[in-house]
C-alpha cells in the first residue's frame, strides 16, 4: 500500500512515513494511492465482527504485514482499546422514533477521538521503539483532539507533544483535560485566538522543511492519515448495527449522519463508501457552515469570522479534510487539487468546478443547525428517551427530528425525499458530561462522572500566547529548548 499527496508533488511513501508526517511537502494531505474494494462475502463476514475486530481488519488493508506483522497489529489495537469503559468499546443506543445514536465516546477523554488516537499512539510507539527515534508532535485543537492526543502519548520517553488550544473557545472541562496533565513530555499553549487562527503557526512550522526535519515534526490532527484510517471503522460498525439484513440484493442502504468540523469523520465515510459500503452520508454542521454551503452551492469560502457555538469542537471555518474528499471525487486529480487549494489559500474563496460540485452533492447530503436547534434537540431527546446528548450529537439528532417531522426547510437542508424505512444512524462524538453549559441552557442537569469532577481540583500548567505575539516563533523557541534535553 502506497500513499501519495492530494497535490501530487511529494512522491510515494509507505504507512510508516505517512504516520510520521504532517502536511505533505507540497502542502497536500496523504491518501492511499488505491482504495481497496470489498465484495459482498467480505461484508457479510465482517458484519459478525466486534468493533475492535473491524478495526483490525480495516487497518490490515492499509498497513502491509512487512511493516507491522498481523499478530503485532492485533496486539497493538487490543492495547489501544484496553482503557475504554464500555465492554464493546463503541455502543449503539436505540432510542424512540428510530433515533439510533452510535456512542463513540467511551474512551479516557469521553470523545470519539480517543478511538483513532489510542491506535495511532500504539503505532507510533511501535515504530519509535523499533527505530530508536524521537518525534515532536504539534497539535492544534478546537476542543477534544488535544486531550485525546495527550492521553495517547503522555509519559512516552521518545515523544514530546505541543498542543495549542483556543483560550475561551473550549469548555472548561475540555481545557482542564489538557492543562491538568503534568508530564515532562506534554507542553500546552493557551492561545488567545480561535481554532483557525491556531492552525496558522502550525502550518508555518511544517512548511519550514529544515526545521520540521531537524526536530522530526509530526501531527496528530486529522491531517494524519492514521486517524482517518481508524475512523473508517465507525461507518462499517454503524452500518452493520443498523442494517436490517445483508441477505437482500442489492444490499440495504443505511444513512449515517456525521457531525462535522475538520471533516475527518466524513472523509472516513467517503472512503468507506468507495470501498463498497452501501451508506448514504449526511454532513451536519453548526452555524460555521462552510461544508454545508459547499455541498449545496459549490461555495467553498470563508465567512467573515468564526462563530462561537454550543457545538464548540465544530467551530471551524477551514475544514482541511475537504481536500481529501474533493481529491477522491475528482478521480485523484492532483493537478486540479493543487490549483484549487492554492487559489483557496490566497483568496479564502473558491467556487467548485461544476462537475466536481455535482459529484460532491451526489455523495453528501448536508444540514446546518443553530444553537436554538441544538438546544431543542437536546430537550426533545431527554423528554422522549431520557437520554442526554452532547451539543455535537444534537446537531445530528436535529437532522433526524427535522426529517421525522417533515420539516425540510429549504434554506437549511438538502431537499430530498427520505423514506422513513431507511435506517439512520447518528454518530455521537462526545459525552454530554463534557458540555455542562449546553445542558444547562436546555434546562437539564449534567451528570458528571467522578473523573471529570476531579479535574477542577487538580494542578494546571499551560503557556499563554497573546494576540500580537509571534506564535510560530514562540513555538520554535520552546521546541528548540525542549530538544536540548533529548
Amino acid at each position: 500500500m502506497e500513499y501519495i499527496s492530494t497535490r501530487g508533488g511529494a512522491g510515494t511513501i509507505d504507512f510508516e512515513e505517512a504516520l510520521f508526517s504532517g502536511y505533505a511537502s507540497d502542502g497536500g494531505l496523504f491518501m492511499p494511492r488505491r482504495i481497496p474494494s470489498l465484495d459482498r462475502d467480505t461484508l457479510r463476514r465482517w458484519s459478525r465482527l466486534s468493533y475492535p475486530e473491524l478495526v483490525k481488519e480495516l487497518c490490515s488493508l492499509f498497513i502491509t504485514a512487512d511493516q507491522v506483522p498481523r499478530h503485532t497489529l492485533d496486539d497493538l489495537i487490543n492495547r489501544a482499546f484496553s482503557r475504554f469503559r464500555h465492554k464493546d468499546v463503541v455502543h449503539l443506543s436505540r432510542l424512540k422514533d428510530g433515533l439510533n445514536v452510535l456512542e463513540l465516546w467511551h474512551g479516557v477523554t469521553y470523545a470519539f477521538k480517543d478511538l483513532s488516537l489510542s491506535c495511532t499512539g500504539q503505532f507510533l510507539q511501535y515504530f519509535l521503539e523499533k527505530k530508536q527515534k524521537h518525534v515532536t508532535i504539534l497539535v492544534g485543537t478546537s476542543g477534544d483532539t488535544g486531550s485525546s492526543a495527550i492521553e495517547s502519548v503522555r509519559g512516552m520517553k521518545n515523544v514530546d507533544i505541543f498542543v495549542l488550544l483556543p483560550k475561551g473557545f473550549c469548555t472548561q472541562i475540555q481545557e482542564l483535560q489538557m492543562t491538568t496533565v503534568i508530564e515532562d513530555n506534554v507542553h500546552v499553549f493557551a492561545a488567545h485566538g480561535n481554532s483557525d487562527e491556531i492552525d496558522e503557526p502550525i502550518k508555518e512550522l511544517f512548511a519550514d522543511v529544515d526545521f520540521a526535519r531537524k526536530y522530526n515534526l509530526m501531527s496528530l490532527n486529522s491531517i494524519n492519515w492514521s486517524r482517518i484510517m481508524v475512523q473508517i471503522a465507525h461507518h462499517f460498525y454503524a452500518y452493520f448495527q443498523c442494517s436490517p439484513s445483508l441477505d437482500t440484493t442489492p444490499l440495504p442502504v443505511v444513512e449515517i449522519v456525521v457531525p462535522t468540523g475538520g471533516g475527518g469523520n466524513i472523509t472516513a465515510g467517503c472512503i468507506a463508501q468507495k470501498m463498497g459500503l452501501p451508506i448514504r452520508l449526511v454532513a451536519v454542521v453548526n452555524s460555521n457552515d462552510i461544508i454545508h454551503r459547499t455541498v449545496q452551492h459549490g461555495d467553498f469560502s470563508l465567512s467573515e469570522s468564526v462563530k462561537a457555538t454550543l457545538a464548540s469542537a465544530m467551530d471551524i471555518q477551514e475544514p482541511y479534510n475537504m481536500e481529501r474528499i474533493l481529491w477522491l471525487l475528482s478521480g485523484s486529480d492532483s493537478c486540479l487539487m493543487k490549483s484549487l487549494m492554492e487559489q483557496f489559500s490566497v483568496s479564502k474563496s473558491l467556487k467548485l468546478p461544476e462537475d466536481l460540485h455535482r459529484k460532491l452533492s451526489e455523495t453528501l447530503r448536508s444540514c446546518s443547525a443553530s444553537d436554538e436547534d441544538i438546544v431543542r434537540a437536546i430537550q426533545r431527546c431527554w423528554e422522549e428517551s431520557h437520554y442526554l446528548l452532547c451539543p455535537h450529537s444534537a446537531v445530528a439528532a436535529h437532522y433526524h427530528y427535522s426529517h421525522m417531522d417533515g420539516a425540510c426547510l429549504h434554506q437549511k437542508f438538502s431537499c430530498f425525499s427520505f423514506l422513513f424505512s431507511t435506517p439512520r444512524c447518528c454518530l455521537a462524538p462526545a459525552s454530554a458530561a463534557k458540555f455542562q453549559d449546553a445542558l444547562l441552557q436546555a434546562g437539564l442537569v449534567p451528570q458528571l462522572p467522578a473523573e471529570i469532577t476531579a479535574l477542577t481540583t487538580m494542578e494546571t500548567r499551560s503557556t499563554p500566547l497573546e494576540q500580537g505575539q509571534d506564535w510560530a516563533q514562540a513555538l520554535r523557541e520552546q521546541i528548540e529548548a525542549v530538544a536540548q534535553h533529548w
